[in-house]
């Protein structure tokens, strides 16, 4: 006789193939309820069409109300750079970050708008740099001391740094170093002869405490590159 082939009883799913199949009909359902919702949320606000109009009013007040605070920000920082000054006591009790910040605030006071801070590791003779009104870029170089006038002077040395660097890398028209202490003799007839400007104790007293824009204290300042309502 001859035996029949016995049947193969059909193979069981595997757990991943039953996982799978109940992520897939979850994420159905998901799909389905999400889409309910948007239909139902549209046919609600298709019957309750002032609910949107008022959110939208909302928006706009909200977007009004930001775009005035923000101009009175601007405004009244305007006003208090205009109004800043620094006493040479205050400056010699700054640590010589934030006596970068101050010089940067001072350059802003007159107008400079883009003034910014950027002394730190590695930043090549510049401590801070901005453009005037009349399209002049700066490059200056801090050197605070803590003890004024009765620190170390600045010499010849930092001055070759901001001459190495201040056109050739920063592309300054104007390439100042600015310090609460001494400056020596020295360092002032090299700054002369490589057309550098000093900012010592005396001229900082004087531009800090007072109205005048930096330009106006300095002499053979380059000419303006671009003509102002200021001039």
């Amino acid at each position: 006789m001859t035996r029949r082939p016995a049947r193969r009883r059909p193979g069981r799913r595997s757990r991943r193939q039953q996982q799978a199949e109940a992520q897939l009909v979850g994420l159905v359902v998901a799909v389905a309820a999400v889409v309910s919702l948007v239909v139902a949320v549209v046919n609600w606000l298709l019957v309750h069409w002032w609910v949107l109009v008022v959110v939208m009013l909302f928006a706009v007040l909200a977007g009004v109300g930001w775009f005035y605070s923000r101009t009175q920000q601007v405004r009244w920082d305007a006003v208090r750079a205009q109004g800043l000054h620094y006493g040479l006591s205050q400056l010699d009790a700054l640590h010589h970050s934030r006596f970068e910040d101050a010089i940067r605030d001072l350059m802003r006071r007159d107008g400079c708008r883009d003034a910014a801070r950027v002394g730190g590791g590695g930043d090549l003779g510049a401590d801070v740099k901005a453009t005037d009104p009349y399209g002049r870029r700066w490059v200056i170089q801090c050197k605070h001391r803590r003890n004024g006038a009765r620190g170390s002077a600045v010499g010849t040395p930092d001055l070759q740094v901001l001459n190495g660097t201040a056109r050739q890398v920063h592309g300054a028209d104007v390439a100042v170093i600015v310090t609460n202490g001494r400056v020596t003799r020295l360092a002032v007839d090299f700054a002369k002869q490589q057309r550098l400007h000093v900012v010592d104790r005396e001229t900082l007293g004087v531009w800090a405490a007072g109205s005048r824009p930096l330009w106006e204290l300095l002499r053979a300042v380059p000419p303006p590159r671009r003509s102002t309502p200021l001039g």
